[in-house]
């Protein structure tokens, strides 16, 4: 059987409302789950020694691309053995959080995961982004145009010439209105949006079910 892996990348781990929101949806899932938390162990941005690693013969590896492509397969192994994805990414001032993309970095890899002429061993596998902000980011708000989070983690995750997962976002909001006196107006949208996404967590993970075997 294959599992779920959830991928979390939040720095207030159990205070995160990503986190939490994330909760929701593996106290529903039934099946296995690899859980890979990146702010509490972190995987290197990519390096030189990683990047040539790839196309140099590993008979004629240095040390350091020996270790860096050691990591890579761990990281590429894990990620193409799931069934399903659980991304817990918030927004830090305005993007990811950088273990993230560190991450993202390591696992994305020409004829390995990307594949230029076809489609990727992944595609169409079923992925959940939660992905929590402190304010409003939606059409008609102040801060319109400025969510560079999922518009780019839908299209690094989701596009048929990428990755090519099947990609559902929960996107909780407004999670600064309960500490922020000048969003207190704003306080009963910060809760219907967060009973939202808890519901829609949920739903998803029974939807989705007991992953496929990849």
């Amino acid at each position: 059987m294959s599992y779920l892996l959830h991928i979390d990348s939040s720095s207030l781990g159990e205070a995160s409302v990503s986190h939490q929101v994330a909760q929701s949806f593996r106290d529903q899932w039934q099946g296995p789950v690899v859980h890979r938390d990146l702010a509490a162990s972190p995987v290197p941005h990519l390096s030189a020694a990683g990047i040539t690693a790839r196309i140099t013969d590993p008979a004629q590896h240095t040390p350091e691309q020996a270790k860096a492509a050691t990591l890579q397969d761990e990281l590429i192994e894990e990620f193409l053995g799931a069934g399903a994805y659980l991304f817990t990414v918030p927004m830090y001032n305005l993007s990811m959080p950088s273990v993230f993309k560190a991450w993202l970095d390591q696992i994305i890899v020409t004829d390995r995961t990307l594949i230029f002429n076809g489609t990727s061993p992944v595609a169409g596998r079923p992925a959940v982004l939660i992905s929590a902000r402190g304010g409003g980011y939606g059409p008609g708000t102040p801060n319109e145009g400025l969510d560079y989070v999922v518009p780019t983690l839908e299209a690094v995750l989701g596009h048929d010439n990428l990755l090519g997962l099947d990609v559902t976002t929960v996107i909780p909001e407004l999670t600064m209105a309960p500490m922020a006196p000048a969003l207190a107006p704003l306080l009963p949208l910060h809760e219907a949006s967060m009973a939202a996404a808890h519901d829609q967590a949920r739903y998803l993970a029974t939807a989705i079910g007991t992953p496929r075997a990849a």
